[in-house]
């Protein structure tokens, strides 16, 4: 099976053509909005980090900018900095270059002499790679070449019962395609870890997964706080979901049943093929921010009471298995998996569809998030969300 595709220099195959204005701060993040409205075919986000921050949130923060920079969705980067800054230029560029050796260009707002100066260059820079990036031209790949992401948000009782395990199927097709799958979302694995653990590759593997849940419910209990307080949500609660347990039990559907070959530390760039474990916190946007700096090019979201959230750098396919939901929120959902709740289809063709609904997208074809321009992120912290 095969998707269309642009070539990147350092090998990876993309299913975007973005240019990437890169805030290295939350004070470069509205010059950076400035500089994406006036250049078409560049995306942007709010970095409300990069400053003031303790070592290891600054070293997350590092490792998402790095990872969208070199996420194969991305042409090439315009990084834009204030100037004094914790995450100084110079350090922003050096881990951008460890990861990825496509075009990057700097803009110092401080040494640009003032945002409009800073604008002007910038919008000169970005003007010259959206041109480089508009003669790259798709190729056909191998399905191998995809990394899909998966992620659950606004879950209702029909998540469990539908659209996750649909995204398990998709998983398992993947897996068995020679491509690789993401399971994310570490806080909604527990009461359910000893279940993944039973399908790990090996012994380290299966201590890792039981160490990154350990580590959460540990953090927590550092300051004080519970899991359980923030998860399930009120939302997942007046759905029907009564636990974080029962919520758990319906979250690992979505990585089928396939052997879990390695666990990854938040962010850190994805290199194996098959079923793989992201550590990231439960939140939505700082869950799919971190697969996409890992470099995931599409996402496979599933929503029950309905989520809108999209991502500035890869497509995000919403799924629900609510039929409500998807004829109250067609603007937002691209894929509904009710059929299997009613008995009208088997998982199995609902898997066959929602992976021809990946390749499609993959092709080209905008998903409404896209279509709608939602660009949302947030990057983990050490003590995180829930």
């Amino acid at each position: 099976m095969n998707f269309y595709g642009y070539k990147r220099p350092d090998g990876r195959i993309g299913i975007r053509n973005h240019v990437l204005i890169l805030p290295a701060s939350v004070c470069a993040s509205d010059t950076t909005r400035i500089i994406s409205q006036q250049v078409g075919g560049t995306v942007t986000f709010n970095n409300q980090n990069g400053c003031s921050q303790v070592p290891s949130d600054q070293q997350f923060t590092m490792d998402v900018m790095a990872g969208f920079a070199a996420n194969p969705n991305i042409y090439g980067t315009v990084v834009v900095s204030l100037g004094c800054e914790n995450c100084q230029m110079d350090l922003v560029v050096k881990a951008i270059k460890e990861h990825t050796n496509k075009p990057i260009k700097q803009v110092i707002i401080q040494e640009a002499g003032g945002t409009i100066k800073a604008v002007e260059q910038a919008v000169r820079y970005a003007k010259e790679m959206v041109q480089e990036a508009s003669m790259v031209q798709r190729e056909k790949f191998d399905i191998s070449h995809l990394i899909v992401g998966t992620n659950c948000g606004g879950s209702d009782p029909t998540s469990g019962l539908a659209s996750n395990p649909v995204v398990g199927e998709l998983s398992d097709r993947l897996v068995d395609l020679g491509s690789t799958s993401i399971l994310s979302e570490t806080t909604e694995f527990i009461g359910a870890e000893h279940i993944l653990a039973k399908r790990a590759k090996n012994e380290e593997v299966r201590q890792r997964i039981f160490d990154i849940v350990n580590r959460y419910e540990k953090a927590l209990q550092l300051v004080g706080e519970e899991v359980r307080e923030g998860n399930p949500s009120p939302g997942n609660k007046a759905g029907g979901l009564t636990t974080l347990e029962e919520k758990s039990l319906g979250c690992i559907h979505k990585g089928g049943h396939r052997v879990i070959n390695a666990v990854y530390d938040y962010a850190k760039q994805i290199d194996e093929k098959g079923l793989v474990i992201m550590d990231t916190p439960g939140n939505d946007f700082s869950s799919v921010a971190g697969m996409v700096a890992g470099g995931c090019q599409v996402v496979a979201f599933t929503t029950g009471r309905g989520n809108v959230m999209g991502n500035p750098i890869v497509p995000v396919i919403k799924i629900t298995g609510n039929k409500i939901t998807y004829a109250n929120m067609e603007d937002n959902m691209d894929f509904n998996a009710s059929p299997l709740i009613y008995g009208e289809k088997t998982v199995e063709k609902l898997g066959e569809e929602l992976l021809n609904k990946t390749i499609e997208t993959a092709n080209g074809k905008q998903t409404k998030s896209e279509v709608l321009g939602y660009m949302e992120i947030a990057i983990a912290r050490v003590c995180n969300y829930v």
